[in-house]
Formats: C-alpha cells, structure tokens, sequence
C-alpha cells in the first residue's frame, strides 16, 4: 500500500514539473533568430559510374577442373570410338539449350515406351523420346525410364576429333 501510494506521488511530481514551465519564448527567439541566417551551401551529389552488366557465356563448356575427356579415357585404358556429329541434320528446339539448363520433371508411359518430360530455362515442357537430340553438344537420347533420361553426347576431344560422353537428366521431386 504504501509503494503505490510512493508511485501516485512520484508520478504526480513529475507530471507537475514537466507542466510548470509553458514559457516558450526563448525557444521562439532560437528558430526566428535560425531562420534569419542564411542557408549554407548543399554539396552536390555523387556521381555514380553506370554499371555495366556482365554475360557469363561459358556456361555450356567444359568445365576448367575436369579431366578433359580424351586424357580421362587413356588413363582408364579405354579406346576412344573416333565419332562425329551429323552437322548437315536440322536441328530440333532443345538442342538450343546447355544440358544444365534442362530438367527432367516428369514421365509418361505410352503404347510400351516411357516419354521423359523435360523442362527448359524458359520454364516451357516438351515431350522426349529416344533418339530424339537435346542440349549444345549433339546429345542423343538412348534410353528413357520413369526416373532418368539417358543420353550420349559428342563433344570435341581436344585434339581435333570428337568422342562420345554419356550424360543422364535425374527426375527432379
């Protein structure tokens, strides 16, 4: 009882002293006297250098860390199978994008045969069957199942020819 009687009381004080003193003269006199000086000068703004955007274009190559294919197969004792791509074929729509840009999103299953469903950067689905070609380097579909596209693509081998490297598209859940 008596610490709230202690708080009324300290409350009132304070309330009190903030209400005693209305005399706003001197704080009147302090911004006309501020309002008669002149205004300093505003530093000008910043110039900002135009940023110019940058194209990574080497998304599609061979990555700088991996073994290059034909040293991989000598090392592995394989024989490289000397292969080159059919350039006098038209081209189909998903041979426009780098295979890391495709993904496999889903499947049907028709007539006996599975048809991957694939997903380009543009967010657009097409349908993909075997034999049917997709991404930059001369992919060709082998095999389709209902969790994996299989493919086989021939890229330069470094030395003037081609060889083959086989690639997958993985179901993404």
């Amino acid at each position: 009882m008596i610490s709230r009687f202690l708080l009324t009381a300290a409350l009132a004080a304070i309330l009190t002293a903030c209400s005693s003193g209305n005399d706003m003269s001197g704080l009147q006199q302090e911004i006309i006297q501020i309002a008669l000086n002149p205004g300093g000068e505003i530093e000008p703004l910043p110039e900002f250098q135009v940023y110019e955007a940058f194209t990574y274009s080497a998304a599609s190559l061979r990555s700088p860390f991996d073994i290059p294919l034909a040293v991989r197969l000598r090392e592995e004792g394989l024989t490289p199978v000397f292969v080159e791509p059919d350039l006098n074929r038209e081209r189909e729509p998903l041979e426009g994008f780098a295979l890391a840009t495709l993904s496999m999103v889903g499947m049907l299953y028709r007539n006996n045969e599975y048809v991957g469903l694939v997903r380009d950067d543009l967010g657009s689905v097409h349908r993909v069957r075997v034999g049917q070609y997709l991404g930059r380097n001369h992919g060709r579909v082998g095999r389709v199942t209902d969790t994996v596209i299989e493919l086989t693509e021939i890229v330069p081998s470094g030395d003037g020819g081609w060889v083959e490297r086989p690639r997958t598209l993985t179901l993404q859940r």
